[in-house]
């Protein structure tokens, strides 16, 4: 899979200026993550339900 191709979304608290930034895409069964800075570099993948523990622990301040 091409995941150049993808739309690739990074929070809305990103502020442009060259921070530490994510993208994250969905496609199929998989969210892939990927550094802002480094399009072309590796991204991970993570399947639905890892994602939504991985979610649900940021949000709970882990």
């Amino acid at each position: 899979m091409d995941l150049t191709e993808l739309p690739w979304c990074k929070s809305s608290y990103s502020m442009g200026n060259g921070g530490n930034c994510v993208e994250v895409a969905e496609a199929q069964s998989l969210i892939h993550v990927r550094d802002s800075k480094d399009p072309d570099g590796t991204a991970l993948s993570f399947g639905r339900a890892q994602w939504q523990l991985f979610v649900q622990a940021v949000r709970n301040g882990c």
